[in-house]
């Protein structure tokens, strides 16, 4: 990743070539490398075993719905005059917080959930600034979920800091706030065995 200190803008940000990710954390740019295919396949992977939530895309009136869940949206925050532009790998609205979507390119609105995929070149900025970002805009629950030592954490957003609701590892089956509507199976998202890592 690089990063430029100062009060980045958000004309600097557009200026970012599309094969990299890019952020303005604390006021600063951050640009970093596009996902390596351990955190693409995990992220699409968790993807589609949330679709049951995403209103559009329930396939049964029998799935439970009530979300929109999109990958690597652009949430636009404002904290204390500072610009924050994050990206995360997954966030999901509640229908009744967020009927349809914003005609413009990014998210004004903050999200009910959030998902980080870890990887080694942002894990260290995921769980400090992100996680700061996101509890300052009172993001109520956060996920990281980590393809290569195969853990997925659980927090909730309880007062100004997150807690930590679960910690959950390699081959369990798990019910998950805000998703415990539905067992998920860890193993559908972390990489076959003889990946690269594994």
């Amino acid at each position: 990743k690089s990063m430029r200190r100062g009060t980045a803008t958000y004309e600097e940000f557009l200026k970012v070539p599309p094969e990299k990710v890019a952020e303005i954390l604390d006021g600063e740019l951050i640009v970093s490398p596009r996902p390596a295919p351990p955190h693409a396949s995990a992220a699409f992977g968790l993807g589609v075993d949330l679709a049951v939530f995403d209103q559009q895309r329930r396939r049964s009136p029998d799935d439970p719905g009530g979300w929109c869940i999109l990958p690597e949206p652009e949430l636009h925050f404002a904290r204390s005059g500072i610009p924050e532009i994050v990206v995360p790998d997954l966030a999901g609205w509640l229908v009744e917080r967020m009927p349809t979507l914003p005609g413009t390119a990014f998210f004004d609105l903050r999200p009910d959930w959030i998902c980080e995929i870890l990887s080694p070149s942002t894990a260290v900025i995921d769980h400090t600034r992100k996680r700061r970002i996101y509890a300052a805009a009172h993001v109520k629950h956060l996920w990281f979920l980590d393809p290569i030592a195969q853990i997925l954490d659980v927090y909730r957003l309880e007062g100004e800091r997150y807690a930590l609701l679960a910690s959950h590892a390699e081959a369990e089956r798990v019910r998950a706030e805000p998703f415990e509507q539905v067992e998920l199976d860890l193993t559908r998202w972390w990489p076959p065995p003889g990946s690269p890592g594994r």
